[in-house]
């Protein structure tokens, strides 16, 4: 197993390794935390994701590419607060 990626939180990493997971590549979610009683050791400890040795190049790519959805439509939000 190779560390692929390091995350703040746990959640990205899970999210990260679901992709990964659809794309029938394995993944692992490494974290420091004892257990999940001390979730903040992640600011020292920093949630990894593995994958094995031979899927690590495919694995990136898949994680780098961009989003295929629609782009974004900037005008759809405001920063006029007092429109609500």
């Amino acid at each position: 197993m190779v560390v692929i990626r390091e995350y703040v939180n746990e959640m990205e990493a899970l999210v990260a390794r679901s992709v990964l997971e659809a794309h029938e590549i394995p993944a692992v979610v490494l974290r420091d935390d004892a257990g999940g009683m001390l979730p903040p050791m992640h600011m020292l400890f920093p949630v990894r994701l593995a994958v094995r040795a031979g899927d690590s190049i495919q694995a990136l790519r898949i994680l780098d590419a961009p989003f295929e959805g629609e782009p974004l439509d900037d005008g759809q939000f405001t920063d006029d607060v007092t429109g609500l």
